[in-house]
Parts: C-alpha cells; structure tokens; sequence
C-alpha cells in the first residue's frame, strides 16, 4: 500500500514504536489514545530491554508449579475466581503448550522481536533526542536458595546452546561483590550484559515529543469504540468526537484489545494479567544494576533520582481496583534479598494490564474482515523490550515492502 493516512489506536509503548516507523516511512500518522498517550500498562513497568527472556510462560513442569503457586501463601501468582469463559480458553491453551516443541517455536519468534528491538533501541538512542536514564549494564538474576540457582543454571544451558545467548555465574557471596546491596548467605546469580533497562515513563514522554516533531498528531482521551467499513476496508475509526477517516489503521490497543473483537471480526485471545509496582525516592544505598528475583517474581529498577519494585501476576479481568496485598508482596519479597531496603519515601503505587497470550507470542497480523487494519497487541511483559521491532514490522506490512522478520510467526491464524 502507497503511504497515506493512518490511524494507530493506542498511545502505549507498542502504539508509539508503530507511529514512529511509520512516519519514517512517509506515512501521515494520527494516534489516538483512551486515556492520556503513555500512561497505560508503559508507564509504570520496570523498563527491562531483555534479549534473555526468550522463554516463554509456558514451558514443561509450569502447570505443577503454577497449580501448587495458586494454593501457597503469598503467592506472586493468582486468578480470581469468576466465571470467564475466555479465560478458562486462554488456560487450556497454555496447558497445551507447556511442552519443549511448542516452548522452542515459541521462543524462536520470541526471540526475533527481541534481537530486532535491542538493535533498534541502540540506533534510536543514537539519531533522537531519547531522554529516558538508557543504561546498557545487563541485568542480574538472583537467587536465594541453591535449587532456584541450579533449576535456573539448566535454563542458562538451553539459552547458550539454542539461542546463543549467554549469561555469567556468580555463586554465592561472589554476587554480592557484583551488586553490593544485596544481603550476603544468597547462593548467587546469573548476569546478562546483553540486556538494558531504561525508565518507561521518561520513554514515553520521549517518544510523544519525538512524535510530535516528526508530525504526528496525537489525541488524548479519544476511545475508539468500532470501525465504519467500505466493502473490505475501515473507512474511518468510530469516536465520541465523531468519525475519523485514515487509509489504513493499527490497532495496538494493548490488553484491551480484545474490547474490538467484534469490530475486528475474529476474536483477540488476549488476558489482562495485571502487574504492579511501587516507585520510591533513590536511597543513599541503592542497587547499581537491575535485579530479578525471580524465586518471588520480583524485579528491581535503579533509576537516577528513585527506584522500583515490580511484578506479580494477578488474573482479575479488567479489575481497576489497586490490591495493596500485590503490592506488599513486592517489598516483602525485596527484603529477602536486599541489604537495606529503603521503603520511603513512596513515589507512585502502580498497576497496569499487560496483554498476556498463551504462548507469549505477540499478535501482529491484519485484520480477516478488514484488510487494512493491522492488530499489533499481545506482547505479554516485554512489551518495552519489543516495541522497536514490532513498530518496524508493522510499518513493512501496511507498506507492503519485504518484512525484516518473520511475520508468519506471529500470526492469528495460530490460534485456530
């Protein structure tokens, strides 16, 4: 397709990466965003560019742990209970996947957005005037106990092996001369210097004012609620405002994508799982790299002037409401690991939906009632991680011009 109108429905991260490649590419942008551009689920994450997490959820021996994690105390893992017929689909579909073929395809695709973004992120540093503490030191795993460091050690194998992806071990107190604020006793760590980490807010207010002078229009607190279709095609977004005509439309609507499916045509097998996090003011002592603790689904943020705890899942539908026992989790799990945490002053307490799919596997694909509407949704926690490549390949597909990757792999036709 000639470049033309477009209209990219969601000022999320993924929103923003789409209207940046596609302005690049000679295409008039316009985004429109149901709340305010980047305070959604990107506002307040952790920021983690992470070429390392290319294993998906869904993996062998998930459902035991995932089942024994529903009925432990303090678990980072919860559903609510409800009857929700799409959520009950979206489990049985993970089950089914949690075995090493569908693990490995999935991480190849996985893997490809990754790798493409971590690029991108460098080359967008480098030409536009990014101000969001971009920091390329990798990130540690830490471990507290023996069996968590070995069970992650076999996972560290399968990496180096099938995906050339490499990570550093550090036992025991050696972890600590690594990142000194972490307790001393812990049995150690992995360090990946291939990741990077950056703060998401700062990212979005970037990318609005990167937008903006490139030309892009954006409008806040403008719901899109359908399409008006001619024959094959959208014609135009339906608004409160009133209609608004494009030649071809994205749809990056993140978790509440699926709020489309019948506009869409097809249904959107996306999951709100909600995450939290609590932003605090920068301690005197604070940890130098970012930190996942991933035996209590905890993760660490430094940042210039704060810091920030994040993680948890929490599967509550489109629950609005900020649990702080989610968030009491995040500190608690923290002081098991950190030397001396620093609990105020608190900055922000947080939630947000990420879009999660059965296979961590991300949506990129077009609409099947309409052709020139491209869904770009799905990308679970990596959506910052993924952004750049995501937008690239989106920009490719409404262009028509050869995909830099795969984009048969991500798409909704998987599903059926």
């Amino acid at each position: 397709m000639k470049p033309g109108r477009v209209i990219v429905v969601g000022g999320g991260v993924i929103g923003a990466a789409c209207a940046y490649y596609l302005v690049r590419t000679g295409w008039t942008v316009t985004v429109l965003d149901r709340g305010e551009f980047g305070k959604g689920c990107s506002h307040g994450n952790c920021g983690f560019v992470s070429p390392s997490h290319v294993l998906p959820l869904a993996a062998p021996g998930v459902i035991r742990q995932t089942i024994k994690a529903l009925f432990a105390k303090n678990s980072p893992f919860s559903i609510k209970p409800r009857f929700d017929p799409a959520l009950w689909t979206w489990l049985w579909r993970f089950a089914r996947r949690c075995n090493e073929r569908d693990m490995l395809s999935s991480a190849t695709a996985i893997q490809a957005l990754l790798n493409s973004s971590r690029t991108l992120y460098d080359e967008l540093m480098a030409t536009e005037p990014f101000d969001c503490e971009w920091q390329t030191r990798g990130i540690l795993f830490v471990f507290r106990t023996a069996a968590g460091l070995e069970h992650h050690a076999h996972g560290v194998d399968l990496l180096r092996t099938s995906f050339g992806v490499n990570a550093t071990r550090h036992d025991g107190n050696a972890v600590c001369e690594l990142e000194p604020t972490l307790k001393p006793g812990l049995a150690g760590g992995f360090h990946y210097p291939g990741d990077a980490h950056l703060r998401p807010d700062k990212l979005m207010a970037s990318w609005r004012g990167v937008l903006e002078g490139h030309g892009v229009v954006i409008h806040d607190q403008c719901d899109v609620q359908g399409f008006q279709r001619d024959g094959g095609s959208a014609s135009h977004v339906v608004t409160p405002q009133g209609p608004l005509a494009a030649d071809a439309f994205v749809v990056a609507a993140g978790a509440l994508t699926p709020c489309l499916n019948k506009q869409l045509g097809c249904t959107i097998p996306i999951q709100p799982g909600k995450g939290y996090s609590i932003t605090m003011r920068r301690p005197a002592k604070c940890p130098i790299l970012p930190l996942l603790f991933e035996e209590d689904r905890v993760a660490v943020t430094p940042m210039q002037a704060s810091y920030r705890l994040g993680s948890t899942m929490e599967f509550a539908g489109y629950d609005a409401t900020l649990n702080r026992r989610r968030l009491a989790l995040l500190t608690e799990g923290a002081r098991r690991y950190l030397d001396a945490l620093a609990g105020e002053p608190i900055e922000e307490e947080w939630f947000g939906w990420r879009p999660m799919t059965a296979d961590s596997v991300p949506i990129i694909d077009r609409s099947p009632m309409m052709s020139n509407v491209l869904i770009a949704a799905g990308h679970n926690m990596l959506g910052v991680s993924m952004a750049p490549a995501t937008g690239k390949l989106a920009a490719e597909m409404l262009g028509g011009t050869t995909p830099h990757l795969d984009a048969a792999r991500y798409s909704l036709g998987r599903f059926r």
